[in-house]
């Protein structure tokens, strides 16, 4: 009993065709989501902690980590939201706090659509954080203070229609090459598994005896 071997899956002319197409796709897919979307624009401030007299020069950096995980909830339990003009849920979600783990600064971003508006977010959180640690600055020990007020951007952060769809141009190729990759093996299988049913014989039929003649 032999079995026919698979024979090799070639790409025809018009599968080639779902490379280029998914390029394509994404390009215009990816370009266009980049021209609707609202441009953002970006700000930041920073602040430094500093420590009060006759305390631990070292208790500054610690302090500045723990301020800038909580940058944003004193803020908002502050007067941030009045500085800046936007409500609380806003600067939750974006306004961000970096810290050093070489210096005791915070760096405090904001985004938003309008350079104007980023700015009074990026500074309004930073003026909540120094006016907190001054109120509570007899059972720490440190204050923030002001190291640099943000400057209003010139230039959006988002990307740009161009980068979007160089963007969707690369994913839909990838995707177009997967797809290219997954067919040949589902065919392979499918052309195997036919090969093994048909390669199986039936089972045999006993043949009946003649009769004796009489």
């Amino acid at each position: 009993m032999t079995t026919t071997p698979p024979r090799p899956f070639l790409l025809t002319p018009a599968r080639w065709m779902v490379l280029p197409a998914a390029v394509l796709a994404g390009a215009a897919l990816g370009g266009g989501y980049g021209a609707v979307k609202t441009p953002q624009y970006a700000a930041t401030s920073y602040v430094i902690v500093v420590p009060a007299e006759k305390s631990d020069p070292s208790a500054a950096l610690g302090f500045a980590q723990a301020y800038g995980r909580v940058a944003t909830d004193i803020a908002v339990t502050g007067d941030a939201q009045v500085w800046a003009g936007v409500s609380a849920d806003t600067l939750r979600s974006h306004v961000q706090a970096a810290t050093s783990p070489d210096a005791p600064m915070i760096s405090i971003t904001a985004r938003s659509a309008k350079p104007s508006t980023a700015v009074s977010m990026a500074d309004g959180v930073a003026r909540a954080l120094v006016l907190n640690s001054a109120h509570v600055a007899g059972n720490t020990g440190v204050k923030v203070v002001q190291f640099s007020r943000a400057t209003k951007p010139v230039a959006p952060v988002s990307p740009s229609a161009t980068l979007s769809a160089l963007v969707g141009a690369c994913g839909g190729g990838l995707l177009g090459g997967l797809a290219l990759l997954v067919r040949p093996k589902r065919a392979a299988r499918a052309e195997a598994r036919h090969s093994r049913q048909a390669a199986v014989p039936g089972p045999a039929t006993a043949a009946r005896p003649e009769p004796e003649a009489v």
